[in-house]
């Protein structure tokens, strides 16, 4: 077999264990790969291609969450319909940045998002929130602002914006992680499909690395959802591990896109 579509089945693997355990981590970890580990020389092919195989993995990890009832789905489905406007914006917006330039801010906006989870890592969460007709008044206007900006920014940097769309959620209705972690993927699967759309009807799509990519990643995510679900009844683990991964991830990727720019 090609060694190109050997690595992008082994960096799918990879993409989907993060996307089961964490929620995140599909592009981020997904483009940096295509780029260096497979060799896809344009920024934009990469992001392209990342956003279908990402979307279809996220896809995968939903069907085991689901099946561990860690979804909330009327949260998880308002923030998603918010977002996919919001990543079609943002996606046309995100093709007329360099591609460099786009890597190197979204690493800056990881720093960002991982300092945050972190500063949030003592709060248990309520895992009873619910959107209801009762809670409606509260929680939907939160869900669909978080939705609108969270699935804004996934578009512009091309992510399938598990990173944002985890901290989002808390954020918007104060739910323990694991449940963010499992709703978080709806959005993913309906912000990447978007992305991938936009970035399709332009070309910049490599479909054959895709499959693969994407093939590696329904193994990798069976992987990450039972991981998930083990460490997710530990205190607080799953959140220190997530805000880890986020930070790690920024600063590799701000330092590679932005050191050059300025030597």
């Amino acid at each position: 077999m090609d060694m190109q579509l050997v690595a992008a089945l082994g960096s799918g693997a990879l993409v989907g264990l993060s996307l089961g355990l964490v929620g995140g981590g599909g592009s981020i970890l997904a483009v940096p790969l295509l780029v260096y580990a497979v060799g896809i020389a344009s920024p934009h092919m990469a992001i392209g291609t990342s956003a279908v195989a990402v979307a279809a993995s996220a896809l995968f990890s939903l069907a085991g969450h689901a099946r561990a009832a860690t979804v909330k789905w009327p949260c998880a489905i308002v923030f998603a319909l918010s977002g996919m406007a919001g990543a079609a914006l943002g996606a046309r917006a995100g093709q007329m940045v360099p591609g460099e330039t786009l890597l190197g801010l979204f690493g800056i906006l990881m720093l960002v998002v991982g300092g945050a989870m972190l500063r949030r890592g003592a709060e248990p969460g309520n895992p009873d929130v619910r959107l209801t007709l009762e809670s409606a008044p509260q929680l939907m206007p939160r869900l669909v602002a978080a939705g609108l900006a969270v699935g804004l920014l996934a578009g512009f940097f091309g992510i399938g914006g598990g990173f944002l769309i985890v901290p989002g959620l808390i954020g918007a209705t104060a739910m323990p992680m694991l449940n963010a972690v499992g709703s978080s993927l709806v959005s993913v699967a309906a912000f990447g499909s978007t992305t991938a759309a936009t970035y399709a009807l332009e070309g910049l799509v490599n479909w054959r690395i895709a499959a693969f990519f994407i093939g590696g990643g329904a193994a990798g995510g069976i992987g990450g959802v039972l991981l998930a679900r083990h460490l997710g009844t530990g205190k607080q683990t799953l959140s220190k591990i997530f805000a880890a991964i986020v930070i790690a991830a920024g600063l590799y990727i701000a330092a590679a896109n932005i050191w050059p720019l300025i030597t």
